[in-house]
């Protein structure tokens, strides 16, 4: 539901600041009262051209605005943090960035209602999935609030436990790029079996398309539907043979266990 009253600011203007006030300007807030603190000339300027108001570095209009949402890297946000912390009244803080523990971020800010968030690249496409937690304490209008924000990208999942923002890191946080990489893999496996780059490319989106849309609309399991394609003594039985045989599943798991135990290592290294 779109407020004229409500204004946002998004400290730090890249992509996924950018994703985020695509989806909800003109849905929950004007795009005027966005408000954009950015480092960046370029940055700054398209912010501008789009209607926001922005600045180089945090200022007075972020006492006004009632939501912040901190878009920067991990390894700054400390950094950026304790430059912001002057200016915060009682503001809703949402959090999306990676590793960075709710409870470090709040203790930077003295801040008591904080949403971290975790969203995903496809956000960019209104196509995104986004994992959230709430630090203890915040009121149900503030997690509320902050879903209606995320979900202006694409859905939302809430944890109870904050260290489960690990797991989402490790699996939709960075699992577009494991999408990437069997698609790269489809694409040249194509060529080696004949097909040229456009065939192959065609061939291997709309196969990764269509099956996750199988997927996400079928009652069954996934187990089961990969069943049904592969009749015995087949081409997909001696495909699948060969990913068993290289223990693709496993390495699925291993790579993503990596991806969690980076992201709580971070958590450690920036929390400090």
């Amino acid at each position: 539901m779109r407020s004229e009253d409500l204004s946002i600011a998004f400290i730090g203007g890249g992509n996924m600041a950018s994703a985020l006030v695509s989806g909800l300007a003109g849905k929950l807030c004007p795009i005027g009262n966005i408000h954009v603190v950015e480092v960046n000339d370029d940055l700054r300027e398209a912010w501008r051209a789009r209607g926001a108001s922005v600045s180089a570095e945090p200022d007075e209009a972020l006492a006004h605005c009632q939501v912040w949402v901190y878009a920067v890297k991990p390894q700054v946000m400390k950094a950026v943090a304790i430059a912001t912390e002057p200016f915060l009244r009682d503001s809703l803080v949402i959090s999306i960035a990676a590793g960075i523990r709710a409870a470090d971020l709040a203790r930077w800010l003295s801040a008591t209602r904080l949403v971290r968030c975790m969203p995903n690249t496809p956000s960019l496409i209104g196509a995104g999935i986004s994992g959230l937690a709430a630090l203890p304490g915040t009121p149900d209008a503030d997690r509320d609030l902050a879903g209606q924000i995320l979900a202006s990208v694409g859905e939302v999942v809430w944890v109870d436990d904050e260290s489960q923002l690990d797991g989402v890191t490790a699996l939709s946080g960075s699992g577009p790029a494991y999408v990437f990489l069997m698609i790269e893999a489809l694409i040249e496996g194509g060529l080696a079996v004949g097909l040229d780059v456009g065939q192959s490319r065609s061939l291997a989106l709309a196969t990764l398309s269509g099956a996750t849309r199988l997927a996400a609309e079928s009652t069954e399991p996934p187990s089961l539907l990969r069943e049904r394609v592969t009749s015995k003594g087949g081409t997909t039985a001696a495909a699948l043979a060969v990913m068993e045989q290289d223990g693709f599943k496993a390495t699925v798991v291993r790579a993503m266990q990596a991806a969690a135990d980076r992201a709580h290592e971070m958590g450690d290294e920036f929390g400090n």
